[in-house]
């Protein structure tokens, strides 16, 4: 449907460009006017843009008579492939582009001859580009610019004889070299060859050479094309069906009698004889096929003398368990039947079919009345005429079978089948007698039983579209087939969580767009009022019959709202273009009709929302109708059984209160809530609580009641969504109906919502959180302190691990800077004008509320989720920069006040006229360099609310932000422009690592860099690490002090890292990679007296680190780091490190063992100095020749071994371990087999 709704409008589209263009040159001299008159010289100018592209390249293998280049083929098919959809576009081009081509083959092939392989080598590329346009255009439209001279036939057969013998490279379209796409062509080329007038024996040279050939015998010609089409029959590609088409042009001329004779025979073997073989269920498909395609081409009177064998065949296969997996097979199977069935019927013209379709669009529309009935009279005589010369007409048999076949066909389970059944039965019928194709419709219309599955309707609806549009579905008949098609028409079943029915609506659509084309205006007037409501659904049949039945009000501007393009989106065609629509006259009621009777009940729950959001948009244009019919419609339905229908109510009931409210339409006494359901009903009651809050809506205090306990049952819900939904109603409900009187009530509620803060059930405080941040300032005033306090706590992570809960964190973060904001917005304008003091409010928020945010902006908290706490952290920035702006509004109005006295404007005095700011330059600091660092980090969407924090913070218009360090700098790396792509890490990182040479940011943005740089991420840790090393690479331009600069920070900054977060895995592992990283690419090696401080320093953390780790990533890093700085020039250091590695090489884990003696092996190799030289190739062929993953108390004593070569003492207690555990081994072997249990197995392994 989608396709032909595109194709039909892209037609239109094409005429409508061809006219204008034509029309726009009118100053034009004549002959470009008669250029463009000519719409395929239109279409080359516009429309294949790459036309000239395409031209030269095919002038460069023209010129040089073959594809030099590999990838100039591949360039046209990329071009081609474009046009897949519309290949009509392609077709002025064709004789252009094929002729040459196949020129060219065929020149080549005279000229080099068919035993040359040099010949394949040029036909290849070529077929690649021909083979291209047949998948693009197809077949029918390129094979017309194939050479057909009779001298070819032997050319091509000979070609393709060459193409079979060679095998394909691969079978991967990207890499295709062109053995498919040449047998394709050269079959096609056949396919056109063998139609020549002549005898073909008389083509066939090799004739001369053979002397026992008999009468009958097919040429040897035509027996090497059969053997290579059998062969192909048996491909799973595209060569199945063109040799299947080929085979239909040969076997069905005059001459090839016994050769379609022994085919027959072949496929009866093979249809015979089917298995579960891969190559036989090919080969199976290929033979139904080239009989499907024979039995289309071939004479009725030769075809006769099979059909019993035929049908019998495929009468047993159609039964069997082969045709039942395979649904392409029974499509064929399908096809062939109805082939089968149009060859016994022999073709005649009968008068009883419809004759009501007209070119013009127009014209049914003008006809005169009279004269139709005068048609009718007339067309009635004649089929009184010939009915009882159509009685006498002989069925036979087999075509009862067939039609039976063709109808099971309907009710398949595979698309493809039912449609294929459903054109049989349209061709069938086109040859049947009236009284028959009555029976074949009431076959047709049983399909739409209830009992019958989602396919019968769909396979029933395909059926009736074709017998409309083949005018064998009388107009008498339409009264009984609209019935069903309008049942299809809103058919959906619910099964498990979806529905089944689109397809069947779909195919719904497509018969009354077949009526649409089929019948004349006066044939389907009476039943226009009966399909009209159900077609609006319809884009393409409802234009379809707005342009052929012109009956339909305002048709033509609601053909224009209502397009393909416009309803292709289910949220749009309900919000606005019914909207649109129903401001017409007539369609307002059955929209809200389908809507209250069809949508609002429906299973899926987001149409149910959907459709309570439509109702709310339609209310405008009639108020009171929602008000007195709607509503007393949907009010009782929420009270109904079915969870669907109460959920949907509820939602449909908010929503028109609340747009009956907003076109200031008074309710009077409704009851609007009497009770709710399971869980799917919390989020629609808190919604209907909402709207009714906006709309104030009377209520008694009983029912206040239960309804605020309902809000705050919701509030303890898990679902985040449904806490959601009751935090927005909360809001409005109490505003509206809670607003205490002289301070009495707000108490009370206030206490509750603190006190389950520290609730055990995380969902309550989740909720109560939520609350808090919702309430106005008369139910935070009294207890201020107390609130602050505790969701500042709340914002940080748990001690109890039990207790932790990240959703929890976020909605106390989400509380607490909507409580300051609360706050401080109403006690700043009250104490403007009383005088009071509020410093303690702001004091309070500046060391309790930003304090715990900082803290929630380190948040990194992992569970099977992932990484939760950046839930948390970007709740934490955005409540940072709305306190920033708090504390700043403050300052501001301090400064103001003290200003106006000392008669000063500019906002810059503030840093020096103000000696206590709240904002400060510490906070200042603190606050940017964590936005800096979470800028830097791994995640995507992080780095982007980062960096709009940042940005907003800069160029704040309204609250200017004080004391930033090195705010130019800031704002040079950070413009002004909300469409930067802050979430690509090739644009943010080089960018902010710009930022690592300002002292005061430098530690922050570099611990978010370490994570991006040694983190997982492959893609992340490369374009990070590129921007960071581009950061520390000195130009030609810059002195090389600066890069020692660079580094020496660097190095100040990697050891306050490791110092910083010692113990956090999270951290120090990717640090340790970074500086592994850095080291390799020659960093820190010239920093001078502090080269030997900083190893010093990453020598210390790596004890500590790897200290009993089990971390394998750690471990690695660890070790190479060590192996790096044993490399080093240092005695003191390099020593340490390398005895530390030494220890490694005794590990309990043998990959730890085998990493850490591949690390000494390589130290030992560079650092010359650390054994005697005449030790040094001992302590090598120790490195290199021991086992280290085999036995752990071998590796321990040859570990004892190195440390004695280097000079080292392994101390005492190593030696005594050493000896225990050799003890204890020969002990466990005296006393247990080794492998006795399944931990002495994975001890044995080394994990």
């Amino acid at each position: 449907m989608a396709a032909m709704k595109v194709a039909s409008t892209f037609n239109q589209n094409v005429d409508e460009i061809a006219n204008s263009v034509a029309q726009s040159n009118d100053t034009v001299e004549k002959v470009e006017e008669d250029e463009y008159d000519c719409k395929e010289r239109v279409l080359q100018k516009y429309f294949l843009q790459e036309w000239n592209i395409v031209k030269s390249i095919l002038d460069d293998i023209v010129s040089l008579g073959r594809v030099s280049d590999l990838s100039s083929a591949y360039k046209i098919r990329s071009i081609m492939d474009k046009y897949q959809e519309e290949g009509q576009l392609l077709e002025p081009y064709l004789e252009s582009i094929v002729s040459p081509l196949m020129f060219i083959i065929r020149s080549k092939i005279i000229d080099l001859g068919t035993e040359s392989d040099e010949v394949l080598e040029v036909v290849k590329p070529v077929c690649i580009i021909i083979y291209t346009l047949v998948t693009v255009c197809g077949y029918k439209a390129v094979t017309k610019f194939f050479p057909h001279q009779v001298s070819d036939l032997e050319l091509a057969v000979s070609l393709l004889e060459k193409c079979h013998t060679s095998n394909a490279t691969t079978s991967l379209r990207h890499e295709s070299t062109g053995e498919m796409e040449a047998k394709c062509v050269v079959l096609l080329w056949l396919s056109i060859l063998v139609l020549v007038p002549f005898d073909i024996s008389s083509v066939d040279t090799s004739i001369a050479n053979t002397d026992h050939l008999k009468r009958d015998e097919p040429p040897p010609l035509v027996l090497r094309i059969l053997e290579f089409s059998k062969d192909y029959l048996s491909d799973a590609g595209p060569m199945r069906t063109i040799s299947g088409l080929l085979l239909s042009r040969l076997l069905t001329r005059p001459d090839m009698l016994k050769a379609f004779t022994s085919f027959t025979d072949w496929t009866h073997e093979v249809l015979s004889s089917s298995s579960d073989n891969a190559l036989d269920h090919f080969r199976l498909l290929g033979a139904v096929e080239a009989l499907a395609a024979i039995f289309k081409a071939g004479s009725r009177n030769v075809l006769l003398n099979v059909v019993p064998i035929v049908w019998n065949d495929i009468s047993v296969l159609m039964k069997s368990s082969v045709a039942g997996r395979s649904p392409l097979l029974r499509k064929y199977l399908v096809k062939l039947t109805q082939r089968i069935g149009l060859v016994c019927l022999p073709y005649r013209y009968l008068s009883w079919h419809y004759k009501g379709r007209v070119k013009s669009l127009g014209q049914d529309v003008l006809t005169d009345g009279a004269e139709s009935e005068a048609d009718k009279k007339s067309s009635d005589i004649e089929k009184s005429m010939d009915n009882e010369e159509d009685e006498d007409m002989d069925v036979p048999e087999i075509v009862e079978e067939n039609i039976e076949v063709l109808l099971n066909g309907l009710k398949d389970t595979d698309t493809v089948v039912r449609w294929s059944a459903a054109k049989g039965i349209g061709r069938v019928t086109s040859r049947l007698t009236l009284s028959l194709s009555d029976e074949v419709l009431s076959s047709v219309l049983e399909l739409f039983s209830p009992r019958e599955g989602d396919g019968s309707w769909h396979g029933g609806c395909l059926a009736l579209a074709e017998l409309a549009r083949r005018g064998l579905l009388l107009p008498i008949s339409l009264p009984k087939v609209v019935n069903v098609v309008t049942k299809a028409l809103h058919y959906d079943v619910r099964r498990g969580p979806h529905s089944v029915g689109a397809h069947v609506r779909d195919a719904a659509a497509y018969v009354c767009w077949a009526f649409g084309r089929a019948y004349t205006h006066t044939d389907m007037r009476n039943v226009l009022d009966q399909l009209a409501p159900h077609l609006r659904a319809a884009a393409a049949a409802f234009q379809e019959n707005v342009g052929r039945q012109g009956d339909y009000p305002h048709g033509i501007d609601i053909v224009s709202t209502a397009d393909y393009f416009a309803l292709s989106s289910r949220l749009n065609s309900y919000l606005n273009v019914a909207v649109s629509i129903a401001k017409y006259e007539g369609y307002l009621c059955p929209f809200v009709d389908d809507l209250l009777l069809s949508k609002i009940c429906h299973w899926d729950k987001g149409l149910r929302e959907l459709a309570a959001k439509a109702l709310s948009a339609l209310v405008n244009y009639d108020p009171e109708h929602f008000a007195n019919s709607v509503l007393d419609l949907v009010i009782p339905s929420t009270l109904s059984t079915d969870l669907c229908t109460r959920h949907g109510a509820t939602l449909a009931a908010a929503e028109v209160v609340s747009a009956l409210h907003q076109c200031n339409h008074i309710l009077s006494k409704a009851r609007l809530y009497r009770g709710k359901g399971g869980e799917i009903m919390r989020a629609a009651v808190s919604r209907f609580i909402e709207c009714a809050s906006l709309a104030c809506i009377p209520l008694s205090d009983k029912i206040k009641r239960s309804l605020f306990d309902t809000l705050n049952e919701n509030l303890r819900h898990p679902n985040t969504q449904i806490q959601i939904a009751a935090v927005d109603a909360l809001k409005h409900f109490v505003s509206a109906y809670l607003q205490p009187i002289n301070g009495k009530g707000t108490l009370d509620i206030t206490s509750k919502y603190v006190a389950q803060l520290s609730d055990s059930n995380v969902a309550v405080r989740r909720g109560s959180a939520l609350a808090l941040g919702i309430l106005p300032y008369e139910f935070l005033a009294k207890r201020w302190k107390d609130i602050i306090s505790k969701l500042s706590r709340s914002c940080e992570i748990e001690e109890n691990s039990e207790d932790r809960d990240a959703e929890a964190r976020v909605n106390a973060v989400k509380g607490l800077v909507a409580v300051c904001e609360t706050l401080t917005s109403s006690q700043t304008a009250m104490s403007m004008h009383s005088g009071e003091d509020d410093m303690p409010l702001f004091l309070l928020i500046k060391n309790e509320a930003v304090k715990s945010l900082f803290k929630a902006l380190d948040d990194y908290s992992v569970d099977n989720r992932g990484d939760v706490g950046s839930w948390v952290r970007e709740a934490a920035m955005d409540a940072l920069e709305r306190c920033t702006y708090i504390l700043c509004r403050r300052d501001a109005i301090d400064f103001q006040s003290e200003m106006e006295s000392l008669h000063v404007l500019e906002h810059d005095a503030i840093k020096k006229t103000q000696v206590n700011p709240l904002f400060d330059a510490e906070l200042a600091v603190n606050f940017i360099g964590g936005l800096l660092k979470q800028a830097v980090e791994k995640m995507d969407k992080i780095r982007e609310v980062a960096a709009k924090v940042l940005e907003r913070i800069l160029y704040n218009k309204t609250i200017f932000v004080p004391f930033i360090p090195y705010r130019e700098k800031l704002e040079e790396i950070i413009p002004n422009d909300g469409d930067l792509k802050w979430g690509v890490p090739t644009f943010s990182y080089p960018r902010f690592v710009q930022l690592l040479q300002i002292s005061c940011y430098s530690r922050y943005l570099l611990s978010g860099l370490v994570i991006a740089i040694g983190g997982l991420q492959e893609s992340l840790s490369k374009v990070s690490l590129a921007a960071f090393l581009e950061y520390l690479q000195v130009n030609k331009s810059e002195d090389l002090d600066l890069r020692v600069s660079r580094e020496l920070n660097l190095s100040t900054d990697m050891l306050w890292i490791l110092q910083e977060y010692r113990k956090c895995d999270r951290v120090i592992t990717p640090t340790m990679k970074t500086i592994e990283i850095l080291f390799s690419k020659k960093f820190f090696l010239n920093m001078e007296a502090h080269t030997g401080v900083f190893w010093a320093g990453v020598l210390d953390s790596l004890k500590v680190e790897l200290r009993a780790c089990k971390d394998f990533t750690k471990l690695y890093s660890g070790i190479a780091l060590l192996g790096y700085i044993a490399s080093l020039s240092e005695p003191m250091i390099n020593m340490q490190a390398f005895s530390h590695l030494l220890s490694f090489v005794g590990h309990r884990y043998p990959k730890i063992r085998k990493t850490s003696a591949e690390q000494v092996y390589l130290v030992l190799l560079q650092n010359e100095n650390l054994l005697p030289e005449s030790l040094m190739e001992k302590a090598l062929e120790i490195a290199s020749e021991t086992c280290w993953e085999g036995d752990l108390e071998e590796a321990k004593q040859r570990r004892i071994e190195l440390y004695e070569l280097a000079g080292l003492d392994p101390g005492p207690l190593l030696k005594a371990a050493s000896n225990a555990s050799k003890r204890d081994v020969e002990k466990k072997q005296r006393v247990y087999d080794e492998n006795a249990s399944y931990s002495a197995l994975v001890e044995s392994s080394g994990f």
